[in-house]
């Protein structure tokens, strides 16, 4: 499985590809009033189905997630030292780059070993798209920012910050690492569902 994936990494794939591939299953699949759940880099993915698919959704839920504005990139969102190898696997021709061991998300001891098994290179492309926006994330009637405090990250700290000052979005702090959902997944399930 994990070489099939890797196998459709090319050099074309970025965050539009990634918005279709959602944006088209909601709409095959006659999807309505849907809990949109976006985690990590796929923050900026449920920004951009919102743009598209706005009336599908009735609640979205950034979990530990990049909040973006519009223009914003993944390369432009990332610590420093994401940003480096971002630029010098681009720069070397790369089509992606490696993705951390899972000790640097906090995945609890007992499933390193299953979530290392399932990790695949994340394509480069996706770093450099920028996102556009209109405004349609603001219009969804529920908003809801999960953010996990056993990971650092400033970009989602200040999210979270942002969110909290505004009374549209809900805001959850849960002491636990970046994969709560395999940390943590009942007390993510009934967040989930309390956010719809």
């Amino acid at each position: 499985m994990v070489q099939l994936l890797s196998s459709m990494i090319s050099a074309q794939v970025d965050i539009n590809t990634h918005v279709t591939d959602i944006v088209n299953v909601i709409k095959f699949e006659s999807l309505d009033n849907i809990v949109l759940v976006g985690h990590s880099y796929a923050g900026l993915i449920i920004t951009g189905v919102a743009e598209q698919i706005g009336s599908a959704i009735s609640s979205i839920v950034y979990l530990d997630a990049f909040l973006p504005d519009d223009g914003d990139t993944l390369v432009n969102s990332s610590p420093e030292k994401v940003r480096a190898a971002t630029f010098a696997a681009r720069d070397r021709g790369e089509i992606s780059r490696a993705i951390p061991p899972v000790a640097f998300f906090g995945v609890n001891e007992k499933d390193e070993a299953w979530v290392s098994s399932k990790l695949t290179p994340h394509p480069l492309g996706t770093s450099f798209t920028p996102i556009k926006m209109t405004g349609a994330r603001e219009k969804i009637a529920k908003k809801t920012f999960i953010r996990t405090t056993g990971y650092q990250s400033p970009f989602f700290d200040k999210a979270l910050a942002q969110c909290r000052i505004d009374k549209t979005w809900r805001t959850f702090e849960i002491a636990t690492g970046h994969d709560i959902m395999v940390n943590m997944p009942d007390e993510l399930s009934n967040l989930i569902l309390d956010a719809a």
